[in-house]
Formats: structure tokens, C-alpha cells, sequence
């Protein structure tokens, strides 16, 4: 038998997080999560993740940012941006870098983006 993916939520919003890593539960997957990307990125020794969900908008480093400083240290990890709001060049330049998905969105769209990234 083999475990569930592990999906990593990283929100500066507590309850966006909350919320997330219960439907995640629900949906089979095995969540953790991070209030910030810095929080992140000092936990990457020791985390194993098979999807971030990132939202591009928080205080510091936003999501872009963080999926391109992965890039830069060669972690290919796949990623599903989530936004509340419309900005477009930064949707535009996280539509570039895997799925994006507007707040509020369900459960069917979420597991439907999570499992695309695992797929590319």
C-alpha cells in the first residue's frame, strides 16, 4: 500500500490554511503547511513534499518568488498557485509556472489541479 501525496500549503492566512488542510484530508492527500515561504524554505531539509500549494500574494516573499528560488536551488517541486486577487502580470507569470486557481474554489478543481502538477 502507498501513502498518500504529500501536499504542503504555504498562506499567510490562517484560515485559508486550516480550511486547506482539511479538504485535503478528505480528499485523500496528506497536507502540511507553512504561514510564510521563509518558513518554508528553512524546513526543506527535512520536508518531503509531492505538490506546494503556494498563494502568490504574502507579506515578503510571495509565491512567484518562492517557486523561482526553488528553481534556483534545482528543486523541481510541482506547484499549484492560488490568488484572491486579479493582478495580472503576477497571474500571468504563476500561469507560466504551473496551474493557478482564484479563491474561492472547490474541492473537485483543487484535487483536479494537484493531481495535473503531480502528472507533468
Amino acid at each position: 500500500m502507498h501513502s498518500p501525496p504529500i501536499i504542503t500549503i504555504i498562506d499567510d492566512d490562517q484560515s485559508v490554511r486550516e480550511s486547506l488542510t482539511d479538504l485535503l484530508e478528505v480528499l485523500g492527500f496528506s497536507p502540511t503547511s507553512y504561514a510564510s515561504a521563509y518558513d518554508f524554505l528553512a524546513s526543506l531539509s527535512k520536508l518531503q513534499t509531492d505538490c506546494l500549494l503556494l498563494d502568490i500574494l504574502m507579506p515578503g516573499m510571495n509565491g512567484v518568488e518562492l517557486n523561482a528560488e526553488l528553481t534556483s536551488r534545482s528543486l523541481a517541486i510541482p506547484v499549484v498557485f492560488m490568488t484572491g486577487h486579479a493582478q495580472e502580470a503576477i497571474i500571468s507569470e504563476a500561469k507560466s509556472a504551473g496551474t493557478c486557481l482564484f479563491k474561492p474554489f472547490g474541492g473537485k478543481e483543487l484535487k483536479a489541479a494537484i493531481e495535473s502538477a503531480i502528472k507533468r
